[in-house]
């Protein structure tokens, strides 16, 4: 007699539009094991009781979990591996006691997102958006009104010094910048390597030329970015933010972005996603934006597919696997 075997459910959210998988196929080799079946699981925004009594492991990428959608406390969901590092749609609590463990994939996003957020340090020190803008409209005598920002000793600030703020401080290294970092949590050690001076948030938001957002979204975070914070920055700095929207009051960011309080952002996330059209920040001129994908590169897929896999695999394998987020569920595991 033959053990049922290990099932992996894939949300639907991973297929681009010419029904591939955005990480390609090759990831789906770390799948290929006996006893290992995976299938795209049916379209829907949260981790219902009837998904979880046919997967053992949903590796996602949007999905949501509540109280609600779980009310009971057993399952055969072992496992949700997210193919990224955010989780603030799960409930952790609820997956803890459901013997559900969480997983996320900050090996897989590290270097693509700080490479993002210096693509946007980049792009609004140059002014790319406005000089594209005049050479596709034939205004190249408007160059001169253009001027850009040297980035030779200038500060770049992050707000959150983990996995993705350490990096791009690793990253900006050869650019000659100033660094500066608030993050309670942040690694005293660390930061002297990197030559990054730990302030207070006050001297970040005034200091900083460029300032990127690197924290997670919770309940400390939520909002955190409000219109006291924003009023202390230079009128002359940008604000980027590339990790979760509802971190940075959007009506706050309008008011400075169209007073011309501070000079501009880069905002690769929005309070509301997708964003409505009408969100007046799209009509701005001094803000590049992009729809919650400026880090989506192969590089970037394969990483989040390899870590999300891997995890699965793991745990059908007899392995705890890495990067989990309440490694206490592992005790409760069936």
């Amino acid at each position: 007699m033959t053990s049922n075997p290990f099932r992996i459910g894939i949300t639907p959210d991973v297929l681009m539009s010419n029904g591939q998988p955005i990480f390609g196929s090759e990831a789906f080799r770390l799948l290929d094991h006996p006893g290992i079946e995976w299938e795209y699981m049916p379209a829907s925004d949260q981790i219902t009781p009837e998904l979880a009594q046919r997967y053992d492991a949903i590796c996602a990428m949007i999905t949501r979990v509540t109280p609600q959608g779980l009310p009971q406390d057993h399952y055969r969901l072992k496992l949700i591996a997210r193919f990224g590092v955010g989780y603030d749609s799960i409930d952790v609590p609820t997956c803890t006691r459901s013997g559900i463990l969480l997983t996320i994939a900050p090996d897989g996003v590290r270097r693509p997102v700080a490479t993002s957020a210096l693509t946007f340090v980049l792009m609004l020190a140059q002014k790319v958006w406005l000089k594209d803008k005049l050479t596709r409209t034939g205004r190249w005598a408007e160059k001169s009104d253009h001027i850009g920002t040297g980035l030779t000793g200038r500060v770049l600030g992050s707000l959150g010094a983990g996995n993705i703020g350490a990096e791009m401080f690793r990253l900006a290294r050869p650019l000659d910048m100033k660094f500066m970092v608030h993050d309670p949590f942040a690694d005293p050690g660390q930061m002297r390597e990197l030559n990054v001076e730990l302030v207070d948030i006050d001297t970040l938001f005034a200091s900083a030329d460029f300032l990127t957002v690197h924290c997670p979204l919770n309940q400390q975070t939520r909002g955190l970015v409000n219109a006291r914070l924003l009023g202390l920055m230079k009128p002359s700095a940008y604000l980027i933010n590339t990790a979760r929207g509802p971190i940075v009051d959007e009506k706050a960011l309008l008011e400075v972005l169209v007073n011309r309080r501070i000079a501009g952002a880069g905002l690769d996330v929005f309070e509301v996603e997708p964003t409505p059209a009408d969100n007046p920040l799209l009509a701005l001129d001094n803000v590049i934006v992009t729809p919650h994908g400026i880090c989506f590169t192969d590089e970037c897929m394969q990483g989040l597919a390899r870590s999300a896999f891997t995890a699965a695999v793991d745990l059908a394998q007899g392995r705890s696997p890495s990067f989990a987020v309440n490694a206490v569920a592992v005790s409760h595991l069936r």
